[in-house]
């Protein structure tokens, strides 16, 4: 193999440059020519396609977001689609390719791998939902600004008196409200994989605040099966407290990536380009148990991803 391609897809995340360098240099350093393709599946489709170099990924790792663009392609979504994203590889004489995204993103990598393509799927999401692996691409980042977004909000909370909702992403997975709800001393967590009770979370408040508690900060992933006003609306209403809510959206997927998304990345995407330098086959890759795997691309993405039950439950012992 002597020519490789690397793109980001999906939502962006935290670390995704840091990847890409690592895939460019790394790639060059084994001799192989790498070529960035842009706004990812639907960049390739298109032919959004230019040799990088070793100045083309400095002083980028500390950067969020992603030089390369992402975007989120309908057309890939077609069996056109994917045979015209395989052909242009071919045209451009693109022999391998390192995919960096979530679980969409690596799914595409395995709709090309099967047309002969040989695609090594990077997890870059921050929302931590790929099973194969114990921690993807941006998750760290985005539990530090959902960390830095509790303290602040504790502080108003707690000068008020009140109860406030913190709406966090994870539409299947409750990774990031688990994580961040821990780590930041949340009263409760609502999460996708447990099934809420709007009575025991309204009487938790009740009695916190009877024996003194000042406020409730409530962390809740966006995918929990009640809209996030609604909820609000109930708990002021059953509590009979000022209950406020705040929606941190997109400001999780953004900032400077962490030490532990930057190194995850770098060795993740070296181990990307030294597989297809060696022309292995599709390979998911991650990191178990603080080592760097790769997996079979296909197995990979059969794994079922386990809520950590155990995590969950401290939140109970630690709240009171």
């Amino acid at each position: 193999m002597k020519r490789i391609g690397v793109l980001t897809s999906g939502g962006d995340a935290p670390g995704m440059n840091a990847a890409i360098r690592a895939v460019v240099r790394c790639g060059i350093e084994r001799g192989l020519e790498v070529y960035g393709i842009s706004r990812g599946y639907s960049g390739l489709i298109d032919g959004e396609i230019e040799q990088m170099n070793r100045r083309s990924v400095g002083d980028i790792m500390q950067r969020g977001g992603t030089i390369l663009k992402t975007a989120r392609s309908k057309r890939f979504m077609t069996e056109e689609g994917i045979r015209h994203a395989a052909a242009m590889l071919d045209t451009f004489g693109i022999e391998g390719l390192v995919a960096i995204g979530g679980d969409g993103t690596l799914h595409g990598a395995q709709e090309l791998s099967e047309l002969g393509v040989k695609v090594m799927g990077l997890p870059g999401t921050i929302d931590n939902d790929l099973a194969y692996t114990d921690y993807t691409i941006g998750f760290d980042t985005a539990v530090t600004t959902v960390l830095d977004a509790i303290s602040k909000v504790r502080d108003t909370s707690s000068s008020h008196e009140r109860n406030t909702i913190i709406e966090v992403m994870g539409r299947r997975c409750g990774d990031i409200a688990l994580y961040a709800g821990l780590c930041g001393g949340a009263e409760e967590i609502l999460v996708p994989e447990i099934p809420y009770d709007i009575n025991a979370l309204c009487r938790k408040i009740v009695m916190s605040a009877n024996h003194g508690k000042l406020h409730s900060i409530i962390i809740k992933a966006e995918g929990v099966d009640i809209g996030s006003q609604e909820l609000t609306q109930e708990i002021q209403e059953r509590t009979g407290r000022e209950t406020k809510l705040v929606v941190l959206s997109y400001l999780q997927r953004g900032g400077r990536p962490t030490m532990r998304d930057r190194l995850l990345a770098t060795m993740c995407g070296a181990k990307a380009a030294e597989l297809l330098a060696e022309d292995s086959e599709s390979k998911a890759i991650g990191t178990v148990d603080g080592q760097i795997v790769a997996y079979d691309l296909a197995d990979a993405l059969k794994m079922e991803k386990e809520f950590n039950q155990d995590m969950y439950r401290l939140i109970e012992v630690l709240s009171k």
